[in-house]
């Protein structure tokens, strides 16, 4: 597919503001809404836009119906996956980017939220002390996945990260390093504050 071609500055402040507003909605506006951004009075020259815009290979439209328009110029979203990177042995180096990883669905979700880890008790499962972890709030504990690493709230003794596990009435709050034993406490004792969804390590 060729590149698309350069746009005016009109052009470009009208699909820049399509790139938010359709980021944020998930859909496409419709022409008054578009007049009313661009500040203008009439729908003719944000039709005059969108023709443009569509011919320079920057959107799809079908004129005259608004919510059929759809993004196609700039760069591709997401981080490039430019294949496999071994950790063993040497393997031939990667040249196709067709692949990316797109952080935007999870960085969107805003009910996340982060916690900066304190302590080893999580590193064979891979976290540091000083990482930062996404954590996903829990509407229903009895739904955790056994197993699943949790960001727990125990009455009187504060907040700590540890692989969850029933254990009937009680959990058990097991660390990740042998030298920490696992926690069993009444389930009432434990306030499940998030799930593990990510982490971030800073280099």
């Amino acid at each position: 597919m060729p590149a698309p071609q350069q746009l005016t500055s009109a052009q470009q402040e009208l699909y820049d503001w399509l790139q938010d507003y359709i980021a944020s909605h998930r859909h496409s506006p419709s022409i008054r809404q578009m007049v009313e951004a661009m500040g203008l009075r009439s729908p003719a020259p944000i039709q005059s836009r969108l023709r443009h815009l569509q011919q320079k290979g920057w959107i799809t439209w079908q004129e005259g119906q608004a919510r059929t328009l759809q993004l196609l110029g700039g760069s591709p979203a997401g981080i490039p996956v430019l294949g496999s990177v071994a950790a063993g042995g040497l393997i031939d180096p990667a040249a196709d980017d067709r692949d990316r990883l797109d952080l935007k669905p999870l960085l969107e979700n805003r009910d996340l939220f982060a916690l900066t880890v304190n302590g080893d008790s999580m590193v064979e499962a891979h976290i540091a002390d000083g990482d930062v972890v996404l954590m996903e709030p829990v509407a229903d504990p009895s739904r955790l996945r056994d197993g699943a690493i949790v960001s727990a709230l125990v009455a009187g003794s504060g907040t700590t990260l540890k692989h969850f596990h029933r254990q009937g009435r009680k959990v058990r709050l097991e660390a990740a390093n042998q030298a920490y034993p696992p926690l069993l406490l009444p389930a009432d004792q434990v306030q499940i504050q998030g799930r593990l969804v990510a982490v971030w390590r800073q280099l």
